[in-house]
Order: C-alpha cells, then structure tokens, then sequence
C-alpha cells in the first residue's frame, strides 16, 4: 500500500509532518499529533490494563454508549434505549448505519459475543469484573456457569437486551468503557490474539489502526464507515508513547506535538510563564499510590503498613516535588464525587510530627529499629515525575524511621509482568483513573477477586459491603454501605495513598475543541485543527 505523509505548520517556522520522519509533501489532511505516555500494553479492549492503550482506544472503538467532550454520557452505537420499571433491564436499539471498518454492519450478536469474551476466564481480562451488574457476569468470569448464561441477549440484529442483578445508577457510563467495546467477531475468531495488528483490526470507532511502531508512534486515519464521520474533521491521529516528559516537553516545543499526555514538574513555573494559556491544569478523578503485597512478610504486618503510611508528608510532597496543584490523599476515593463523602485516616488532621512520633512506635512494635532497618525494594515505572515521588517517599522513611529503600524503575509493560509476579516485589506505585464519575469504580477495585487488586487485599466485609452497594437501589442506602467499606478498606493500609492527581496538558492553539473534564476523556474526534496553511 502506497503511504502519504501529510504536514501542517505549527508555530512560525517550524513544519509539524503525518510521521515520524517528517517529509516535505504537499498539505491533503488534517493532522493531529498527540502524546500517549506509556506503550500501549495491547490494543485489545478486553484486555488492556493501562492509559497508554486507553486514549488510543476511544478513537478505534464505541462502545453502545460514548462520551461527549464534557465526559456526559451519550448515544454510540445504540442510538437509543429503554428502561424496565424496575432498573433491571435495558432495551438498545442500535443504529442501523452503524458499520465496522472494513464496511461490516455492527450487529447485536457481536455485543454478545463480546460480552462474553471478557468475562470468559480464557480472556484473563483483568477488568471483568467492571460487567459484574450483569446478571450472570460473576459466575461466567469464575467458572460456575456457561458464556450462555449471560444476561446478553440479541433480539434481532438491531436490538440487544441487557439484564442486570440490581438497579446500577452508573451502569450507562459503564458501557463507555473498554471492557464493554464490541469486536469484529470474524477477525478475531480468524487471526486470534493476532487480531490487533495493523491491517488485521477491524474496529468501529472513529479510527482505524494503519501503524503500530513500538516505541515510536501508532498512527491512525479516520474511518470512513463510521456513522458520524460527517462530524470526524481530523483525518489522521499519531499517537507517540513517550515515556520520558522531558522529551516529550522537548517535541512540543519544537512544534512536533500538539498536545502532550503530562508536562515535566519540573519545568512548571516555566511553562505557566511562557505557554500560559496552552496549558490546562485540571481536577482528575484519579489517584496515585503504592501497592504493598500483603501476602508474604514484611508487608503482612498492619503495624508496618500504617506507620510507612504515616511518616509519608503529603503536603510537603505535593507542594515541592509534584507542585502542579495535585490534592493530598488520605484515602481511596478522590473527593468531590455526587452523593458521597470520601473517607480519611483518623490521623489526617494532627501535627506531622504527632504522626511520626506514633509511627515509629508501630515500627518498633513490627520487630525494626535504627540497628535493624527495613530494607525494602520501590518498584516505579519510568518516568521522570515517578522518579520524583519515589525519592522523596524514599527520603522521608529513612528520615523518620531509619528505613532503607532501593530504587528501582522499569517500563510500564515490564512493570505489569513484575507485578502478576508477587516474587518479584513488595512495594510498587500505582494509579487509577475512575472509570466513571462514581466512588464504586474505586472501591470495587479493591474487592478480593477483582483483577485489579494488586495488592492481594481481601477483608471478607469490605466484600460484603461493596457487593451489597452493587445491587442497592436506594441511593441513601447505597452511599453509607460505600462510606462504610471505605473506612475499613483504610484503615487496613494495603495501600499507600499519595495525592489525587490533576490533569496536566500542553495544547496548541490551533486545536480547537479542548475542554477538560474530571474523567481526562480526550477523544480525537472532538476536536478541530484551525487555522491551516493554504495549500
């Protein structure tokens, strides 16, 4: 296939090109060119894990529910739906120019087929659990029932029937969600995990996957079939993983990028200086923290785990090492979400060196002193801003408690094999971005079977209360069983919580469109490249 590269200029003097290798060709399409962070670990929706694939795979696939700008929910491949009386079922009726890349109807039959694909324990999809509120989900995933037991129905071609276990308030904006996208059931039952290649991937979104150069960029071009392309006006998207800030920094300086995935820390008083009005600093329904693994010794000992949690000074971290505006956590979920009140350490309120003080008694009590320190592993993936936090988290241990920590940075795909190896590690850094506005979509991550428990936590009422928070309807009733399992979840200390993050861009002025939201949904197709050259 004959490939053209396109340019467009970016800011005076410097031309910003369709590649990696920047050519000097005549102007034919729109342009966009955006950071990604990490390498996608894979460009299969049922069994990504990371933000570096996510970005990438709102623009290849729609789910039967999207998001607009705002991060509202919104009609996708189902242009409308009903609601039983009761909550429990849900009536789609998909589209009928709703078509795959290759020119294939979207079909009712292949949301149930991919439905069942994520919960089918052979996927190993480590977000099945998010389908639980389908009836059926949780038997399927664990092995108790048959794929046909889903609660998934194809009525005809167009319309798919979903029942749920309970009233699921968020159960809409669930759908938007990677777990819950359909696949081209014909390529996958043909090229098998080799679905995802380029030339191979048969997606429905508002892209389709055209290069995937591992380290380098994954380019895509609008997909001609998709039923609101009228609306589509950028016609090719590179996405470039980079792990390093500062040469992604570097690149959108140079007017090789036009959005950037982060901004160096620190380089921010700079960039507020000189590139104010092209940055965007945003509230981030995510948090950031370390994992202990609690199956194995040191780290099976509480008393060990609340004082490391302790001496940890959230507000001198984030205001001289993070320093973009990033809110202390002393919890799980974030504050600010509707109709819940996040939880904190009893402690979050007393002097720092009270706090100290009670930690280094729990660290005497766990068997350690200044003659027989802690040694200990921390596990980060590469990144700068990572690094940052990880000294400083590094620092504040030994000072207060006389602990002995070792550094140890590896790529993000790396890091996600070393952690399905609890050999391998003890204390590693995390983070999760809610996958909708809702507490549950912190909490439930935390349940004993969910994927995504890295820690190994499992407290037999913290499941109980989050189960039952599934299925209430009653939504006073629902947010004091959340409140209630957040309480014991932290004061356990599986995890160390460090801050709730911001959202932290660089974007050009000639892309329109950017509006931010809690959620840090980016969709390419939302936006708009003005102000062009003439050909």
């Amino acid at each position: 296939m004959k490939q053209f590269f396109f340019c467009l200029f970016t800011l005076p003097g410097l031309l910003s090109c369709g590649g990696p290798e920047q050519a000097d060709n005549e102007f034919s399409a729109v342009v966009f060119h955006r950071g990604n962070g990490a390498e996608p670990d894979t460009l299969d929706p049922h069994r990504s894990e990371g933000t570096g694939s996510a970005e990438i795979l709102r623009d290849l696939y729609e789910g039967l529910t999207t998001e607009t700008v705002d991060s509202d929910v919104t009609p996708g491949v189902a242009e409308r739906w009903t609601i039983s009386d009761d909550g429990t079922v849900y009536t789609f009726h998909l589209r009928a120019d709703a078509r795959w890349s290759n020119g294939d109807p979207v079909t009712a039959d292949e949301f149930v087929f991919a439905f069942r694909r994520t919960l089918d324990p052979a996927t190993a999809s480590t977000y099945a659990q998010t389908l639980y509120p389908i009836r059926g989900a949780k038997a399927i995933n664990t092995g108790e029932a048959p794929l046909e037991a889903l609660g998934v129905v194809a009525k005809d071609p167009l319309t798919l029937e979903v029942a749920l276990n309970a009233p699921t308030p968020y159960f809409l904006q669930l759908l938007t969600h990677s777990s819950a996208y359909p696949v081209h059931r014909a390529s996958v039952e043909e090229f098998g995990d080799a679905f995802t290649q380029p030339g191979r991937l048969v997606s429905n979104g508002a892209y389709v996957l055209q290069e995937w150069v591992v380290q380098s960029h994954i380019r895509i071009t609008k997909n001609k079939h998709y039923w609101d392309r009228d609306n589509v006006q950028i016609e090719e998207v590179y996405h470039y993983p980079t792990e390093d800030i500062d040469a992604e920094f570097k690149r959108y300086r140079a007017g090789q990028l036009d959005f950037t995935d982060q901004i160096p820390n620190n380089q921010f008083n700079w960039i507020r200086e000189n590139l104010g009005s092209e940055l965007k600093v945003e509230p981030y329904l995510s948090i950031y923290y370390y994992v202990f693994d609690l199956s194995e010794p040191p780290f099976d000992d509480v008393r060990l785990r609340k004082a490391l949690t302790m001496v940890i000074d959230r507000e001198v971290l984030t205001a001289r090492v993070t320093g973009v505006g990033e809110v202390p956590a002393y919890g799980l979920v974030p504050p600010g979400i509707a109709n819940y009140t996040a939880q904190r350490y009893a402690w979050a309120d007393i002097p720092h060196a009270e706090r100290v003080a009670k930690a280094r008694q729990l660290y005497r009590e766990a068997g350690y002193s200044i003659d027989n320190p802690l040694q200990v592993q921390i596990h980060y993936n590469t990144s700068e801003n990572h690094k940052k936090v990880a000294v400083a988290m590094a620092a504040m241990w030994k000072e207060a408690l006389g602990v002995q920590a070792q550094l140890l940075n590896e790529e993000w795909k790396v890091m996600l094999q070393t952690r399905k190896n609890r050999a391998n590690w003890s204390v590693m850094r995390f983070g999760w971005v809610g996958d909708f506005n809702d507490a549950y979509t912190f909490l439930e991550i935390m349940h004993s079977e969910h994927g995504q428990n890295t820690a190994g936590y499992n407290n037999a009422e913290y499941d109980r209360l989050t189960e039952a928070a599934s299925r209430e309807g009653d939504l006073a009733r629902r947010r004091g069983l959340m409140e209630s399992a957040e309480k014991i979840f932290i004061e356990d200390y599986s995890i160390l919580p460090i801050y709730f993050y911001v959202s932290k861009h660089l974007v050009k002025p000639y892309v329109q469109g950017y509006r931010p939201n809690i959620l840090d949904r980016n969709y390419s197709r939302h936006y708009r490249i003005e102000s062009r050259p003439e050909k």
